[in-house]
Parts: structure tokens; sequence; C-alpha cells
């Protein structure tokens, strides 16, 4: 099974679990098995429409899913996915 590693920002919504994996043969598929069993993560990854946030990037091994196939991207037993969340913020104003 394909394992799924959740940053630590998001697994207060997983009750502390720092992987999850699930049979998938896709990247949606996975997903939507991780939001099944942890209802409560699935506004933090998805609009209402279904589709993936904006500002979350999942990555098979090091590849970015979008240089990939997408959501669509197919999985192996062995294939280790990340969860990548978007930092923001900064400083206002110039320092120099």
């Amino acid at each position: 099974m394909p394992t799924l590693i959740i940053p630590t920002p998001l697994r207060k919504f997983t009750d502390g679990q720092g992987t999850f994996s699930a049979p998938a043969d896709t990247v949606k598929s996975l997903l939507a098995s991780l939001a099944e069993a942890h209802p409560g993560l699935k506004p933090h990854l998805f609009e209402d429409s279904g589709a993936l946030r904006s500002f979350i990037r999942v990555y098979v091994g090091d590849e970015d899913i979008h240089a990939l196939q997408g959501e669509d991207t197919p999985l192996d037993g062995r294939d280790d996915v990340s969860i990548i969340p978007a930092i923001a913020g900064g400083v206002g104003r110039s320092i120099l």
C-alpha cells in the first residue's frame, strides 16, 4: 500500500498520526481514503467543489503531482506520498 506522509500542522486532524496507508491506485483515491478516515481533515485539503485546495502541494516521491498526472497520478504499493501545505507570511515592511 502507498504511504501518505502527513505534515505536522495537519496531524491534529488525524489523531496525531504522521502517516496513513490505504489501498489506492491513484493519488486521488489515496486522498479520498484519508478524508474518509479523518473527516475533520477534508475541509483543509479540499474546496467545497471537491478540488484539491490551491495551496496544498502533493508529491509522489520527489515529484510534484502537477508535473506528473495531477491527482490521477498512478501509485504502486511502494510509493511515498507527501502533503505539503504552502507557508505564507513574512515581514510587512522592509527592514533595511
